[in-house]
């Protein structure tokens, strides 16, 4: 296998869509430029925020366990976001390979670990807001 210039032929669908992004992106400013209200004044200066006037400080302290919900809702996320290629992977393995047995291991394992983790921050009191 040589590395030599490829033709750039091959490169032809990444320009196009380069171009309609680019052109789309410009299109949209220049359009919204001409075609928008320009009206500017106090109102308009104001902060928005979910359709209500922002009042008081952004300093309120939040509690950790809100974090906390974040970050396992997370870890579920990521977690499927691994167990669809693993599952396409899976069902392309040939039936009773040594291979397949390994990869069922492994996924067995990081579920395991990921349910266990779950359990001891619902047993240590994480999930509950008193």
């Amino acid at each position: 296998m040589t590395l030599g210039v490829t033709d750039p032929a091959t490169y032809l669908p990444l320009v196009i869509i380069i171009k309609a992004v680019v052109g789309f992106s410009v299109m949209n400013l220049v359009l919204t430029r001409i075609l928008g209200p320009n009206r500017a004044g106090e109102t308009k200066a104001l902060s928005y925020e979910s359709g209500m006037e922002p009042v008081g400080t952004a300093r309120k302290r939040f509690n950790v366990r809100f974090y906390l919900i974040a970050m396992v809702f997370l870890v579920f996320d990521v977690e499927v976001v691994f167990l669809y290629p693993w599952a396409t992977t899976f069902a392309n393995l040939e039936l009773g390979s040594e291979d397949r047995l390994w990869w069922l291991i492994r996924i067995l394992f990081f579920l395991f670990t990921t349910v266990v983790a779950f359990l001891y921050g619902l047993r240590k009191g994480v999930f509950r807001f008193d």
